[in-house]
């Protein structure tokens, strides 16, 4: 007879569930059964209190269950979604996060590498900007916004097709002269081609545009204001459509213009990129071009978690969508 006082094992679940045992391993174990497998695995776990032992199971199979996720900072808040999504879809497949937070310094991605290898992680999905930051062969890895090598999986937002979106959106609107406002990495990356869609569109329907871009800059450098009054006359701006490179470039821009007496939407619009919200759940920061977050979190943890790296793709690019966010004339 069991005793009531022991924890409940994998065979208890299997009984509960009235599956077999292996059904019950490949639930634990985030491989595919069943979606009615699935329910009864898990209902009978939750009923019988029964946890994943890392420990143990890390023993049998040679694995950590724990994926490193380099990040630059946790307080840009797309980058917080980002980290909350990945760490939220590791946690449904039962493995733990190590984040390392590098602050953009080069040094410090490459001794997260290195700090990688001497944990024995099981793999790292990174947001990177060292130029020259060397991968180890023998890690699974998948990058964020930026292409290495095609045994390199990258996965990213549709920053192209984005960007034409985002230019479509003001011609439509009514915008005759537009801008497109950024601060980059001088590394190159996937949101480049937020700046090359936009010009894509404006170049077909031979519109006025014109490109402020800064590199390794911030938000808040003080030539995007000297560039807003160089193009404010007798209180108007001639600019009446704006596309910046992110939701936080757009409310620094918004601010800027409305203390020079320009009315946001009324006399520019302004679109940006990322789809933020407010306190994270509420309304949104601004018009934007909406990136789907959770998506590129799931792939990026369905690509580290791939057992046969020979089937992974070089490249992952998922759709966005726009979304109107008051500062634009809907």
């Amino acid at each position: 007879m069991k005793n009531s006082n022991s924890m409940p094992t994998m065979k208890d679940v299997a009984k509960e569930a009235g599956v077999a045992l292996g059904t019950v391993s490949k639930v634990i174990n985030g491989l595919p059964v069943g979606e009615s497998y699935r329910l009864k695995v898990e209902a009978a776990a939750k009923k019988l209190g029964y946890q994943v032992n890392n420990y143990a199971r890390g023993l049998k199979t040679n694995k950590t269950y724990t994926i490193a996720l380099i990040i630059p900072s946790l307080i840009h808040p797309y980058f917080s979604l980002l980290t909350h999504e990945l760490t939220k879809a590791l946690a449904q497949r039962n493995y733990r996060t190590m984040l390392l937070l590098t602050d953009f310094d080069p040094q410090a991605e490459q001794a997260c590498i290195q700090m990688m290898q001497q944990n024995k992680v099981d793999g790292a999905i990174g947001l990177t900007y060292n130029p020259n930051l060397k991968l180890d062969g023998n890690l699974p890895f998948v990058a964020i916004d930026r292409y290495f090598s095609s045994t390199v999986p990258c996965v990213a937002a549709d920053n192209f097709g984005g960007g034409r979106m985002a230019a479509e959106k003001l011609n439509q609107l009514g915008c005759k002269k537009l801008a497109f406002l950024r601060t980059a990495s001088s590394v190159p990356g996937e949101t480049d081609k937020r700046r090359q869609g936009f010009e894509s569109y404006c170049i077909s329907q031979n519109l006025d545009y014109e490109i402020l871009e800064f590199f390794d800059a911030q938000d808040t450098d003080p030539r995007f204001e000297q560039y807003l009054r160089e193009h404010l006359v007798d209180g108007k701006l001639t600019i009446d459509g704006i596309f910046c490179g992110t939701d936080r470039m757009a409310f620094v821009i918004r601010n800027l213009l409305e203390e020079m007496g320009v009315s946001v939407p009324g006399d520019v619009q302004i679109i940006g990129f990322d789809g933020l919200r407010r306190f994270g759940d509420q309304e949104l920061h601004c018009s934007t071009i909406v990136q789907p977050v959770e998506q590129i979190a799931q792939t990026c943890v369905n690509l580290v978690l791939t057992e046969d790296r020979s089937a992974v793709p070089a490249m992952i690019c998922l759709p966005v969508s726009y979304a109107a966010g008051g500062t634009t004339r809907e």
